[in-house]
């Protein structure tokens, strides 16, 4: 199918497609006429790469474990497996910005807030 339709069906754009094929998540043949051609497949790759994104990984994530969850004998299994890591990131990220939050927390009204704690002025 050509990137319009592509379009249509994943409802996206076509500047959206032209760059994920530049990054190298989705694939198109060219034709003898200069027009990308890309599978049926595309469509649900397609959807699965926005609903990723939505559920907070990146492209480059998304390049790196596309193709194991092609290849994967259970995807499901393997899609799990992904969003239990995913979990770990998230929470050693809260961890972090808790600890950075108490920080600058304890530095409100202290005169000048990027003083170096405990050292003398």
């Amino acid at each position: 199918m050509r990137i319009g339709e592509l379009a249509a069906q994943a409802g996206m754009s076509r500047d959206t497609i032209r760059f994920y094929e530049k990054v190298g998540l989705v694939t198109g043949r060219r034709l003898a006429n200069g027009y990308r051609d890309f599978p049926p497949e595309a469509v649900p790759w397609l959807h699965y790469v926005r609903t990723a994104q939505t559920l907070g990984f990146s492209l480059a994530e998304i390049a790196r474990h596309g193709e194991e969850l092609r290849e994967a004998p259970d995807s499901a299994e393997a899609l799990s497996a992904l969003f239990e890591q995913k979990i770990q990131v998230i929470d050693a990220r809260m961890a972090e910005l808790a600890t950075l939050r108490a920080e600058l927390a304890t530095r409100v009204d202290t005169g000048c807030p990027l003083r170096a704690m405990g050292r003398p002025s």
